[in-house]
Protein backbone atom coordinates (compact mmCIF):
# COMPACT_ATOMS: atom_id res chain seq x y z
CA UNK A 1 0.00 0.00 0.00
CA UNK A 2 1.12 3.56 -0.49
CA UNK A 3 3.33 3.03 -3.90
CA UNK A 4 3.52 5.01 -6.83
CA UNK A 5 1.23 2.67 -8.77
CA UNK A 6 -1.51 2.87 -5.75
CA UNK A 7 -5.20 2.72 -8.01
CA UNK A 8 -6.27 4.65 -4.60
CA UNK A 9 -4.05 7.51 -5.74
CA UNK A 10 -4.42 7.76 -9.62
CA UNK A 11 -8.72 7.30 -8.73
CA UNK A 12 -8.74 10.21 -6.20
CA UNK A 13 -5.75 12.53 -7.01
CA UNK A 14 -5.21 11.54 -3.06
CA UNK A 15 -1.83 10.27 -1.63
CA UNK A 16 -3.21 6.62 -0.46
CA UNK A 17 -1.48 8.17 3.11
CA UNK A 18 -3.07 11.13 4.03
CA UNK A 19 -0.14 13.63 5.09
CA UNK A 20 -0.13 15.87 8.20
CA UNK A 21 -2.85 15.99 10.64
CA UNK A 22 -5.97 13.96 9.74
CA UNK A 23 -9.67 15.15 12.25
CA UNK A 24 -11.96 12.88 12.92
CA UNK A 25 -15.48 13.10 13.38
CA UNK A 26 -15.83 13.12 17.63
CA UNK A 27 -19.23 12.75 17.40
CA UNK A 28 -19.44 9.12 15.77
CA UNK A 29 -18.74 7.31 18.48
CA UNK A 30 -21.91 9.12 20.24
CA UNK A 31 -23.99 8.66 17.49
CA UNK A 32 -23.13 4.80 17.00
CA UNK A 33 -24.50 4.49 20.60
CA UNK A 34 -27.24 6.58 19.81
CA UNK A 35 -28.16 3.73 16.84
CA UNK A 36 -27.75 0.72 18.77
CA UNK A 37 -29.78 2.06 21.68
CA UNK A 38 -32.92 3.10 19.53
CA UNK A 39 -32.68 -0.32 17.37
CA UNK A 40 -32.17 -1.81 20.91
CA UNK A 41 -35.23 -0.46 22.38
CA UNK A 42 -37.06 -1.51 19.13
CA UNK A 43 -36.29 -4.77 19.76
CA UNK A 44 -37.00 -4.98 23.03
CA UNK A 45 -40.26 -3.28 22.57
CA UNK A 46 -41.97 -5.24 19.65
CA UNK A 47 -40.62 -8.72 21.44
CA UNK A 48 -42.13 -7.39 25.02
CA UNK A 49 -45.34 -6.72 23.21
CA UNK A 50 -45.70 -9.90 21.25
CA UNK A 51 -44.56 -12.19 24.37
CA UNK A 52 -47.55 -9.91 26.35
CA UNK A 53 -49.74 -11.19 23.55
CA UNK A 54 -48.95 -14.29 23.87
CA UNK A 55 -48.07 -14.26 19.64
CA UNK A 56 -43.93 -14.44 20.07
CA UNK A 57 -42.33 -17.65 18.29
CA UNK A 58 -39.23 -18.06 16.38
CA UNK A 59 -40.34 -17.16 13.21
CA UNK A 60 -42.00 -13.89 14.58
CA UNK A 61 -38.92 -13.12 16.88
CA UNK A 62 -36.36 -13.49 13.97
CA UNK A 63 -38.72 -10.82 11.83
CA UNK A 64 -38.61 -8.07 14.99
CA UNK A 65 -34.82 -9.12 15.25
CA UNK A 66 -34.44 -8.34 11.29
CA UNK A 67 -36.73 -5.22 11.44
CA UNK A 68 -34.52 -3.72 14.64
CA UNK A 69 -31.49 -4.27 12.57
CA UNK A 70 -33.05 -2.52 9.51
CA UNK A 71 -33.23 0.65 11.90
CA UNK A 72 -29.46 0.10 12.72
CA UNK A 73 -28.38 -0.02 8.97
CA UNK A 74 -30.63 3.11 8.57
CA UNK A 75 -29.40 5.35 11.78
CA UNK A 76 -25.75 4.18 11.15
CA UNK A 77 -23.84 7.31 11.12
CA UNK A 78 -20.93 7.80 8.32
CA UNK A 79 -17.34 8.22 10.21
CA UNK A 80 -16.58 11.64 8.68
CA UNK A 81 -12.36 12.76 8.44
CA UNK A 82 -10.35 15.34 7.03
CA UNK A 83 -7.40 16.36 5.96
CA UNK A 84 -5.23 19.05 4.52
CA UNK A 85 -6.77 19.02 0.93
CA UNK A 86 -9.63 16.45 1.44
CA UNK A 87 -12.56 15.49 3.06
CA UNK A 88 -13.54 11.75 3.18
CA UNK A 89 -16.91 9.76 4.50
CA UNK A 90 -17.07 6.01 5.36
CA UNK A 91 -20.32 4.19 5.81
CA UNK A 92 -21.67 0.79 4.66
CA UNK A 93 -22.25 1.80 1.06
CA UNK A 94 -17.90 2.22 1.25
CA UNK A 95 -15.97 5.55 1.01
CA UNK A 96 -15.63 8.60 -0.30
CA UNK A 97 -13.53 11.53 -0.70
CA UNK A 98 -13.18 14.53 -2.27
CA UNK A 99 -10.03 17.30 -2.53
CA UNK A 100 -11.80 20.28 -0.32
CA UNK A 101 -8.67 22.49 -2.36
CA UNK A 102 -10.26 21.09 -5.59
CA UNK A 103 -14.07 21.45 -5.33
CA UNK A 104 -15.96 22.52 -7.59
CA UNK A 105 -19.55 22.87 -6.23
CA UNK A 106 -21.07 22.77 -2.60
CA UNK A 107 -24.91 22.50 -2.29
CA UNK A 108 -27.32 21.96 0.41
CA UNK A 109 -30.21 19.50 0.27
CA UNK A 110 -33.65 20.29 1.83
CA UNK A 111 -35.55 17.81 3.10
CA UNK A 112 -36.60 15.36 5.81
CA UNK A 113 -32.69 15.05 6.66
CA UNK A 114 -30.06 17.79 5.31
CA UNK A 115 -27.56 16.92 3.33
CA UNK A 116 -24.27 18.61 2.11
CA UNK A 117 -23.12 17.62 -1.40
CA UNK A 118 -19.21 18.47 -2.24
CA UNK A 119 -17.77 17.46 -5.42
CA UNK A 120 -14.35 18.00 -6.78
CA UNK A 121 -12.83 19.13 -9.97
CA UNK A 122 -11.62 14.98 -9.84
CA UNK A 123 -15.00 14.06 -10.21
CA UNK A 124 -15.53 12.60 -6.59
CA UNK A 125 -18.35 13.11 -4.41
CA UNK A 126 -19.40 13.10 -0.54
CA UNK A 127 -22.50 13.85 0.86
CA UNK A 128 -22.71 14.65 4.92
CA UNK A 129 -24.78 16.04 7.34
CA UNK A 130 -23.81 18.96 7.93
CA UNK A 131 -24.16 18.92 11.75
CA UNK A 132 -21.15 16.95 11.95
CA UNK A 133 -19.34 20.11 10.59
CA UNK A 134 -21.34 22.03 13.07
CA UNK A 135 -20.33 20.03 16.10
CA UNK A 136 -16.56 19.34 15.24
CA UNK A 137 -15.03 22.99 14.48
CA UNK A 138 -11.42 21.16 13.62
CA UNK A 139 -13.28 19.09 11.26
CA UNK A 140 -15.10 22.29 9.98
CA UNK A 141 -11.76 23.98 10.00
CA UNK A 142 -10.24 21.34 7.50
CA UNK A 143 -13.62 22.05 5.29
CA UNK A 144 -13.15 25.26 5.40
CA UNK A 145 -9.43 25.77 4.71
CA UNK A 146 -9.52 23.74 1.62
CA UNK A 147 -13.37 25.17 0.56
CA UNK A 148 -11.39 29.14 0.54
CA UNK A 149 -8.23 27.25 -1.45
CA UNK A 150 -10.78 26.19 -3.89
CA UNK A 151 -12.41 29.89 -4.47
CA UNK A 152 -9.20 31.39 -4.40
CA UNK A 153 -8.27 29.23 -7.21
CA UNK A 154 -11.68 29.83 -9.12
CA UNK A 155 -12.27 25.94 -9.35
CA UNK A 156 -15.34 26.78 -6.89
CA UNK A 157 -18.45 27.38 -9.44
CA UNK A 158 -21.47 27.26 -7.54
CA UNK A 159 -21.81 27.03 -3.65
CA UNK A 160 -20.18 29.73 -2.07
CA UNK A 161 -23.17 31.20 -0.81
CA UNK A 162 -23.64 27.61 0.87
CA UNK A 163 -20.79 27.77 2.25
CA UNK A 164 -20.97 31.34 3.70
CA UNK A 165 -24.50 30.35 5.46
CA UNK A 166 -22.86 27.26 6.94
CA UNK A 167 -20.04 28.78 8.41
CA UNK A 168 -22.25 31.49 9.48
CA UNK A 169 -24.57 29.12 11.36
CA UNK A 170 -21.41 27.43 12.92
CA UNK A 171 -20.21 30.15 13.97
CA UNK A 172 -23.07 31.42 15.79
CA UNK A 173 -23.51 27.96 17.75
CA UNK A 174 -19.93 28.08 18.38
CA UNK A 175 -20.40 31.33 20.22
CA UNK A 176 -23.66 30.21 21.82
CA UNK A 177 -21.64 27.40 23.02
CA UNK A 178 -18.91 29.66 24.41
CA UNK A 179 -21.23 31.51 26.05
CA UNK A 180 -22.93 29.11 27.47
CA UNK A 181 -19.81 27.46 29.39
CA UNK A 182 -18.74 31.07 30.52
CA UNK A 183 -22.11 31.34 31.81
CA UNK A 184 -22.63 34.90 29.94
CA UNK A 185 -25.83 33.73 28.45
Amino acid sequence: MGHRGDPRRARSGIPARPTGPVVYDRCWRRRLRGARRCAAALLALLLTVDALAGTLDAGRALLWTGLAVLLFVVLLPARVSAGDGWLAARSLSGGHRVRTDLLVSVRCGDGVSRRLVLRDTLGNRVEIDPRVLAADPALWHQVDTGARRALAAGTLRSGAVVLRRLSAGIDAETARGVFKVSDLD
